[in-house]
């Protein structure tokens, strides 16, 4: 995939280019002694270089938990909603990015519209717990900055994406758990809701069917997640990720996705990457950090790293997905699964949205 933004040689060449184009237009106007089109060559020239420097140059990618989902099973009317959903996120980070908006807002808008829907594994219509209850993690990180939030195991906070960057903002914390998350972000003013709030019909039987021993465990119980990476027009990158992690998971069990490294990572040097899937991998892998020191220390692409790092997945027999965005508009979307939510929007007008490979 061609980059989204030209590198200074690039940029300075283009612009020599037609820099070249021009004079050879206002030579041959002073052969014919056309003295307007010798006046005029050099403004359109200026608002040309003008129009190209304005433009604001952004990507986004986002995606919505990678497990087994066969193209034959899945309704017609469910893929609809899927999609919808996912231009819905996509067309939103869109118009901010367009606008001007930061990375780290559009990271967090975007993941909210995910988290609002009950088709994902985050926010409301997140998975069961053992217990019955609904406990969320999630994590957000500034590419400029490197600071960092991220909370785990709230039970009533509506949109813990909003939480963890709260935790980045207003706090000297990085990572916050359970009712002392609940309590900072109260103080912060975010809404707190019932824990039923989350509870959604579909999560509840998956759950009792677990429980009832009607069906084995799957590699879907473990994914589902949601998160978003982004570059944005002032040339800063930030990720963020959210999920309700495993079904019937015991004993306060938390996955990949709060854990900075693990589920999340950015850096203006290297990249944004958001992952989903079996988490107990991602952590052993220090999945999200090994792809940014893949790119720094051999220098190889996004998309080169994300195939290495699910290919160290597969060997250990973990199964998931990963996006990512480096600071030229690169992207990435690499997973070892059937399918992955995903899509990803750029300021040239390219776009996306897919399920399956």
């Amino acid at each position: 995939m061609k980059p989204l933004f030209l590198t200074p040689d690039e940029n300075e060449n283009k612009i020599s280019a037609m820099i070249s184009f021009f004079s050879v237009l206002i030579a041959g106007a002073k052969k014919l002694s056309m003295q307007y089109f010798k006046n005029i060559i050099p403004a359109l020239l200026l608002i040309t270089v003008l129009q190209i420097n304005a433009q604001p140059k952004y990507a986004m990618v986002i995606h919505g938990g990678a497990g087994v989902m066969s193209e034959e099973k899945m309704s017609r009317e469910a893929r609809t909603e899927y999609e919808a959903k996912l231009k819905e996120a996509l067309e939103l980070g869109d118009k901010m990015l367009n606008e001007g908006a930061t990375a780290t807002d559009v990271v967090v808008k975007v993941i909210n519209i995910l988290e609002d829907s009950p088709l994902f594994n985050a926010g409301k219509g997140a998975v069961f717990t053992h217990d019955g209850k609904v406990e969320l993690d999630a994590s957000i990180m500034d590419g400029k900055t490197l600071n960092a939030g991220a909370v785990a195991g709230v039970r009533d906070i509506k949109n813990p994406i909003c939480a963890a960057r709260e935790v980045m903002l207003n706090s000297e914390h990085v990572f916050l758990s359970g009712k002392g998350a609940s309590e900072f972000v109260k103080k912060q003013g975010l809404e707190i809701v019932p824990n039923k709030y989350f509870h959604t019909k579909a999560r509840k039987e998956s759950l009792e069917q677990l429980l009832k021993k009607e069906r084995t465990r799957t590699n879907n119980d473990n994914t589902g997640t949601v998160g978003c990476v982004v570059s944005d027009s002032h040339g800063n990158l930030c990720a963020g990720t959210s999920t309700g992690g495993m079904t019937n998971k015991r004993y306060g069990r938390i996955g990949d996705t709060p854990v900075i490294g693990a589920g999340t990572y950015a850096n203006n040097k290297t990249c944004a990457v958001s992952c989903t899937g079996h988490g107990e991998y991602y952590i052993r892998l220090g999945f999200a950090r090994d792809i940014s020191a893949l790119m720094e220390y051999k220098n190889l692409t996004v998309q080169d790293a994300c195939k290495t790092e699910i290919a160290k997945l597969t060997e250990l027999n973990g199964t998931g997905g990963v996006i990512a965005i480096d600071r030229l508009g690169n992207i990435a979307m690499e997973f070892n699964t059937s399918g992955m939510f995903r899509g990803f929007i750029k300021s040239t007008g390219e776009k996306e949205v897919a399920i399956f490979k």
